[in-house]
């Protein structure tokens, strides 16, 4: 499948869930999207990607708020919520309906347990209702059937990306059978919405790109540059995060803590920026971001 990457002016943005608070792999993500976006000149947008709500922490967002703001991060423009964007959502969802793109499931996921698994960790689907339900089941989430094509797109860290959504993926859902909406179409639909130029993220979520980038060309939407930092993992190969209790970053050494993300990130710190303040930091770090120097992994272990 072929298409138009975006040319507007860069608009890049972060969008964390607010499942806890910053730890040091959510704090890389948006290191690497701030410092890219303001040293291309560009904008830098926050999101608050809260569609998930059984999986909300209550006072989280305000905390990773609190938290960027005590590292010096500056965004432009309003704060986002997804969870008050679901008439978004369901707009979306009626253009795919009147494309024919769309089609009820009653699979529950034992029932689909021992399909494959993709290169994500998630059960490729094995088309079970594609061609209608059968006698006696009942609808529980809506599917966007895909076509048997070939999706590839340059990564400006990770490289060329291919993916046949078909074979690796299968009919993915978008809107879930508790009747939330999906996080593949609700981030297609808020990054156009925002005019979102250059998504900038984690590597976790490189595989569900080809998803997205599908989804745009269904809805006729522009198709952001993508580039996926690596993702900081333990000792033993586990993503950071509340599953695995990592801690919060501590903003009491903002730079140091900082220019630890830096290394981690490929960026050559010099000595004399170790006592520099937040200011000083931030003038550095925005005049000599490399993207470049990224290191081209999906993780990265942290000590």
């Amino acid at each position: 499948m072929r298409f138009m990457e975006t040319t507007l002016p860069y608009r890049g943005r972060f969008a964390p869930s607010p499942t806890g608070p910053l730890h040091f792999g959510s704090l890389a993500a948006a290191l690497g999207s701030y410092l890219d976006a303001r040293a291309s000149g560009g904008e830098w947008l926050v999101r608050i990607d809260d569609l998930d709500l059984p999986r909300v922490m209550p006072g989280a967002a305000d905390d990773i708020l609190r938290t960027l703001e005590a590292f010096g991060f500056e965004w432009d423009g309003e704060i986002v919520h997804q969870s008050r964007r679901n008439e978004h959502y369901r707009a979306a969802l009626a253009e795919l309906e009147q494309l024919g793109a769309v089609y009820p499931c009653a699979c529950t996921r034992k029932e689909i347990a021992d399909s494959l698994v993709g290169r994500d960790g998630a059960t490729i689907y094995p088309g079970t209702c594609r061609a209608g339900l059968a006698p006696g089941k009942t609808p529980r989430a809506l599917r966007l059937r895909v076509a048997e094509a070939l999706l590839e797109f340059s990564d400006a860290i990770q490289g060329r990306v291919s993916q046949r959504l078909a074979q690796e993926v299968g009919d993915f859902v978008i809107r879930r059978a508790d009747g939330l909406f999906a996080y593949q179409l609700a981030t297609v639909v808020d990054d156009a919405a925002q005019g979102v130029t250059h998504v900038v993220r984690g590597s976790d979520l490189l595989d569900s790109t080809p998803r997205q980038i599908y989804l745009q060309r269904l809805l006729g939407l522009p198709v952001p540059h993508y580039a996926h930092l690596p993702v900081a993992v333990n000792a033993q190969g586990e993503k950071l995060g509340k599953q695995t209790l990592a801690p919060a970053v501590s903003a009491v050494r903002p730079v140091l803590v900082l220019q630890q993300v830096m290394r981690f990130l490929g960026q050559a710190v010099p000595q004399e920026l170790i006592e520099a303040d937040l200011p000083a930091f931030w003038r550095w770090a925005a005049a000599n971001w490399r993207r470049d120097a990224v290191p081209p992994a999906r993780t990265l272990t942290i000590e």
